[in-house]
C-alpha cells in the first residue's frame, strides 16, 4: 500500500522593519499549525513581490495557508478611499499574495485563509474591503481589547451564524460556533464566485468558500489556529484542508511516475 503523502504547505509572510535590514516574518502558531493539525510540512513564503513568479511557487506546493496580519490591504487594491493615517500597510506581502491567492486559485491548489487571508482572497477575486468595521453604522466593533492577556485577546468573543448546506456546515456539522475576533478590516463587496459560509449577528463577512474552484477553497475571518487548532470549531478546518491537501500531493506523485 502507497503510504499517505505529505503535503508540502505554503505559510505566507510579512515584510517587516528589522534593526538593520526588513524581516520576513510570520507568527510561529500558523507554522506550528501546519504539521500540528493539518498534517503537512511547512514552507515559509518570503514578501518578495514580483521577484519570484508565484505560479513557479504553487507548482512546488500542495497548499496554501493565507495568514492573519495587524496590516491591512492597501485600498488601492480594491479602488477605495485612502486609509487614515496611521493605518499599518505591508505593499511587499500585498505585492506577494493577491497574485499568489490568483495563481493557486487558477491550478486548483488547495487553500485555507485566515483573517487578513479572508480580505485578501476577497481583493484578489476583485471584491472590496471595510477598511473600518466599527465605523460602519450597525456593525459592531471586531477589535481585539489590547488591554487582555495573549491567550485572553483570542478567547470566543460572539457567535456566528453558519449558512445551512455550506462548506462550513458541512465541516462543523453545527449552524452556530463562537469564534475570537481581531480584525479591523471587513469584507464589503463580495468577489465574484464566492459564497459566504458564516456571518456575524452584526452582519459581517466571517466565512467563505468558492465553490467554483479546482481545489479546496476555505477563509474565515477569525482565527482558529489559536489558542488551540484542535478545538472543535478549528479541527474540521485543518483536516479538511490537509486531506485536500494531501490528495493534490498523491496527484502530483502519479504525475510524476514513470509510465
Amino acid at each position: 500500500m502507497t503510504p499517505p503523502a505529505t503535503p508540502l504547505v505554503g505559510v505566507t509572510a510579512c515584510r517587516l522593519p528589522g534593526e538593520d535590514h526588513p524581516d520576513h516574518r510570520v507568527g510561529e502558531k500558523y507554522v506550528a499549525c501546519v504539521p500540528d493539525a493539518v498534517g503537512g510540512v511547512p514552507m515559509i513564503i518570503p514578501a518578495l513581490g514580483q521577484r519570484v513568479d508565484p505560479s513557479a511557487i504553487v507548482a512546488r506546493l500542495d497548499g496554501l495557508l493565507v495568514t492573519g496580519s495587524p496590516s491591512n490591504v492597501e485600498p488601492h487594491h480594491y479602488e477605495g478611499t485612502p486609509s487614515a493615517p496611521g493605518t499599518l500597510h505591508d505593499p511587499a506581502r500585498d505585492a506577494t499574495t493577491l497574485p499568489l491567492i490568483r495563481a493557486a486559485v487558477d491550478a486548483g491548489l488547495p487553500l485555507l485563509c485566515i483573517c487578513r487571508g479572508i480580505q485578501e482572497l476577497n481583493v484578489a477575486l476583485g471584491g472590496t474591503l471595510y477598511q473600518t468595521v466599527h465605523d460602519v453604522p450597525g456593525r459592531f466593533d471586531h477589535r481585539s481589547n489590547k488591554a487582555l492577556a495573549f491567550d485572553a485577546k483570542y478567547g470566543p468573543t460572539h457567535p456566528v451564524a453558519i449558512v445551512a448546506g455550506g462548506l462550513l456546515a458541512r465541516l462543523l456539522g453545527r449552524d452556530t460556533a463562537m469564534v475570537n475576533s481581531l480584525h479591523a478590516q471587513g469584507i464589503d463587496r463580495l468577489a465574484p464566485g464566492l459564497r459566504v459560509e458564516a456571518t456575524a449577528e452584526d452582519g459581517t463577512i466571517e466565512a467563505v468558500s468558492l465553490p467554483a474552484a479546482k481545489g479546496f477553497v476555505l477563509a474565515v475571518q477569525w482565527h482558529p489556529e489559536w489558542p488551540d487548532p484542535q478545538a472543535p470549531v478549528s479541527r474540521p478546518l485543518f483536516a479538511a484542508f490537509g486531506d485536500a491537501a494531501r490528495d493534490h500531493a498523491r496527484r502530483k506523485s502519479r504525475i510524476a511516475e514513470p509510465a
